[in-house]
């Protein structure tokens, strides 16, 4: 499809194999779509050599670099829509890195204003790419924060409702887009960062289309708490 490969993906297992889910960039979910992607590598042996390594060869951040996001055990995000809100609460223990950069992003602010720019029924809704506040903009699923995660794989499952960090075929390649679960995912096993899960607002998450804003991103201390 003319696509980049550094467009942020999850995959979908199809009976005819592992194939790139359809998106990036765009909320086009079509037979044809999917079928035209090309086939998604998976994390390989091959990259532990550069396991600390993006994909244009720049180092990855470290728990150091979030001195301001490591509280993650007792605090929850709110992202606030024209729908309702989204609670979502962390797994610092599963994802230290990924947890601390999320809160830091959402504590200055940065994903205030930026849509959720793919949803695919069934399957997730995806968002945090800044290029998505342009509604115009062509590359719409391939920004970032500049930087990258290290791929923090853990045994959660991807589930109804599970947060987890976007990336291309590259297992470092995670910033800011993420994707929210429709439904148990169990080709996502393994292969992403969950690093936390819907606590309230689920009716939300299935009713955001694509262009829907967060308004606001705020982290609060952890319901109960």
């Amino acid at each position: 499809m003319g696509r980049k490969v550094s467009c942020l993906l999850v995959l979908a297992v199809f009976v005819v194999g592992v194939l790139a889910s359809g998106g990036c960039g765009d909320s086009g979910n079509s037979e044809e779509e999917a079928e035209g992607q090309p086939p998604a590598t998976a994390p390989a042996a091959s990259q532990s050599a550069d396991s600390q390594l993006g994909p244009d060869g720049k180092p990855v951040k470290t728990l150091d670099d979030f001195p301001n996001g490591q509280d993650g055990a007792d605090v929850e995000a709110v992202i606030r829509t024209d729908k309702g809100d989204i609670v979502l609460q962390f797994y610092p223990e599963a994802a230290p890195v990924t947890v601390a950069s999320f809160i830091e992003l959402a504590r200055s602010g940065y994903y205030n204003g930026i849509a959720f720019h793919r949803v695919e029924p069934g399957f997730v809704i995806q968002g945090g790419d800044p290029k998505s506040r342009d509604p115009n903009a062509p590359d719409v699923g391939t920004g970032g924060p500049e930087y990258y995660l290290p791929a923090e794989f853990n045994d959660l499952l991807h589930q109804d409702g599970t947060l987890s960090m976007a990336r291309s075929q590259h297992q470092n390649s995670g910033g800011s887009q993420f994707f929210i679960c429709l439904g148990p995912q169990p080709a996502l096993d393994g292969q992403y960062t969950v690093f936390g899960v819907t606590v309230s607002g689920m009716e939300v998450v299935n009713a955001i289309v694509p262009g829907d804003i967060m308004r606001e991103v705020i982290i609060r201390p952890k319901s109960g708490s």
